[in-house]
């Protein structure tokens, strides 16, 4: 596969979680979690905590590739390491003021991903294997000694101390909604990834497969360990969750196993015969695919602010379920795809990605 159809298949994995992460926000938005039919509950559920943690895995795929590209160059550790803390700085930027409307901004987590996670490019596959290790150790261990609940309001999923510095650092780095402790084990897990032969199907497959295999024995093994811990404290039953919060071992490995399927799946479908250039619904969901940053913020500040307008958040006296989210975020969806088809004309990328690299050069 040439590596212009694996960088296809890199946006059109992004197009999947960002579709995901519409139809997961917009039902948390609407205070609609747990309630509809059981079909629509569980696909939502499914899908919570995945969808991010694909975006973040995909992010690490991308800068690994970055730099196995730019790695006959001399001054390529210096020019990435500078140009990567630059775009971070600006992702932090924008995910400060994104958190003043929305309380699970996960831009400003990027940021900190990316600004990590460029040291570690140049680390072998071991080091990057017990790094991640570390990483999902490591948070157990603070859970089990620090607060978890600090600065939490559980009824109404606000934290309190955000904007103090104290509160701030123990959001970013330990009890946020996506913590750099240990979430940047999801970028690890990118950069790992990066160095596999993408472009062979035998590849692919074998992804896929693992993939599938280490979701199924996570879930299970999950089930399995609440069910020895029943009657155990809450900090015990935290630890055989795979739920996004607390992201515990078993959820960061979930979060992984999804996300090589989703990747090896878009490889696959853009590795066909027909191939994305030729299809031009596969082309769009490319375009949409790399906008990706753009539309972030579009399904906040237009999304949930017409749900606002509507009276459909949580708060607002709506009584939303999970059906209503899905049909919430399909119309989202389509007006998105219009806009993609129209923009996509005149431009390949979104307005804040150029900005980001007008800023950032």
């Amino acid at each position: 596969m040439p590596t212009s159809a694996r960088l296809d298949g890199l946006d059109f994995a992004r197009f999947i979680a960002f579709v995901g992460m519409v139809l997961v926000n917009f039902t948390v938005a609407m205070g609609a979690e747990g309630q509809g039919s059981f079909l629509a509950t569980t696909f939502v559920g499914t899908l919570e905590g995945r969808a991010a943690a694909t975006f973040v895995v995909l992010a690490g795929i991308g800068l690994g590739l970055a730099a196995n590209k730019a790695a006959n160059k001399h001054d390529f550790n210096d020019h990435l390491i500078w140009l990567t803390s630059k775009r971070a700085l600006f992702l932090l930027a924008l995910g400060l003021l994104n958190s003043l409307i929305f309380d699970a901004d996960i831009l400003h987590y990027y940021a900190l991903y990316f600004f990590f996670g460029v040291f570690f490019i140049r680390m072998s596959s071991a080091g990057l294997i017990f790094s991640i290790v570390a990483l999902l150790v490591g948070f157990v261990i603070m859970l089990l000694t620090l607060d978890y609940d600090v600065g939490w309001d559980w009824k109404t999923y606000t934290y309190k101390n955000f904007w103090t510095l104290e509160g701030f650092v123990c959001n970013l780095f330990f009890n946020g909604w996506h913590p750099v402790v240990p979430w940047l084990a999801f970028f690890l897990f990118g950069i790992l990834l990066s160095r596999l032969s993408l472009n062979q199907i035998q590849t692919q497959l074998q992804l896929f497969i693992f993939g599938l295999i280490a979701l199924l024995t996570v879930e299970g093994l999950s089930l399995l360990t609440l069910a020895l811990l029943a009657g155990a404290e809450q900090d015990l039953l935290d630890i055989a969750t795979t739920e996004p919060l607390p992201p515990m071992p078993y959820y960061m490995i979930a979060g992984m196993a999804s996300a090589c399927m989703v990747l090896a799946f878009s490889l696959w479908v853009s590795s066909k015969a027909i191939g994305l250039s030729k299809t031009a619904g596969l082309r769009l969901c490319n375009n949409i695919g790399r906008q990706t940053l753009t539309l972030y913020v579009a399904h906040i500040l237009l999304g949930m602010g017409t749900l606002e307008a509507l009276g459909l958040l949580d708060g607002q006296n709506a009584s939303g379920t999970t059906d209503d989210a899905i049909i919430a975020s399909g119309v989202f969806l389509i007006a998105t795809t219009l806009y993609i088809w129209a923009y996509s004309k005149f431009f390949t990328r979104g307005p804040i990605e150029n900005l980001m690299r007008l800023i950032t050069r």
